[in-house]
């Protein structure tokens, strides 16, 4: 009797899989779950997820202002649903890492969904005349990417791209065009947006937004947030301090002769 062939080899290694997931953040974790069940929800036919939660400019009033923040968690199906995901995690673990638990949710909840919603409404519907909808996590992703790089850019402003020397921040720009190129029905005005406020989340203008340590601590004290909350990460786990790691001296030198970064292209799909 013939032996069976051996299955292939997969691609990608489960167990690395399971233990980057397992270590998410609590923060992190809730945002995929949420995702999850959203996208789960579409499958009844009561009503409809996407028309109930998606950003859409006429019909944002009094009465549906939470609409500024379901848009970011509600998706179109599957495949948006998962690259969006697969996307914005490691995005946000790093900021839920660098920031604390409750930063993140402070921030998430508030300017970091609402503002980039609030500056798509002004220019779709009252500059552009359009009444065009947006839903997905990808908002967070651009936004996330526009204040990496602005954090990037003070520390090597540069990267290389051939002969030419391009500035970082913009990198966030480039893969806003090439995504709504090679992607069908994304918003291109969503993701600009979204880079938009992440530059000035880079750049620091955002920080009145963030409770003070101060609280966060007395909140976390008094709740015993840390020992009752799994992966919970406190004031004082924080990776990088508040606003992430800024640059303690010139990176170029006194005479600015800091090589610039190489071309670092990415493999995550980001759909809008």
């Amino acid at each position: 009797m013939a032996t069976p062939a051996a299955l292939p080899p997969l691609p990608f290694n489960p167990g690395r899989i399971r233990t980057y997931i397992l270590r998410l953040p609590l923060f992190t974790r809730l945002v995929l779950l949420v995702i999850l069940a959203f996208w789960l929800l579409e499958f009844q036919t009561m009503w409809s997820v996407v028309q109930w939660g998606a950003l859409i400019p006429e019909e944002i009033n009094l009465g549906t202002m939470y609409r500024l923040n379901t848009y970011p968690i509600i998706h179109t199906g599957f495949f948006h649903a998962f690259f969006n995901a697969v996307a914005v995690a490691p995005l946000l673990e790093r900021f839920e890492a660098e920031h604390g638990t409750l930063t993140a949710i402070a921030l998430f909840i508030g300017p970091l969904s609402t503002a980039p919603a609030g500056l798509y409404i002004l220019v779709e519907r009252f500059i552009l005349h359009r009444n065009t909808s947006v839903v997905g996590a990808s908002i967070w992703v651009f936004l996330l990417l526009g204040s990496e790089a602005i954090k990037t850019y003070k520390s090597h402003p540069n990267f290389s791209l051939g002969p030419y020397k391009i500035p970082t921040w913009t990198s966030p720009l480039f893969a806003c065009v090439v995504v709504s190129i090679l992607i069908s029905n994304v918003s291109f005005l969503g993701h600009l947006c979204a880079i938009l406020v992440g530059y000035l989340l880079g750049l620091g203008y955002l920080k009145v937004f963030v409770p003070p340590e101060k609280v966060l601590r007395w909140i976390e004290g008094k709740l015993n947030l840390l020992g009752r909350l799994p992966h919970y990460v406190s004031v004082d786990q924080k990776t990088y301090g508040r606003y992430g790691v800024l640059p303690t001296t010139n990176p170029a030198g006194a005479n600015g002769n800091q090589p610039p970064l190489s071309y670092l292209g990415s493999t995550q799909r980001l759909g809008a």
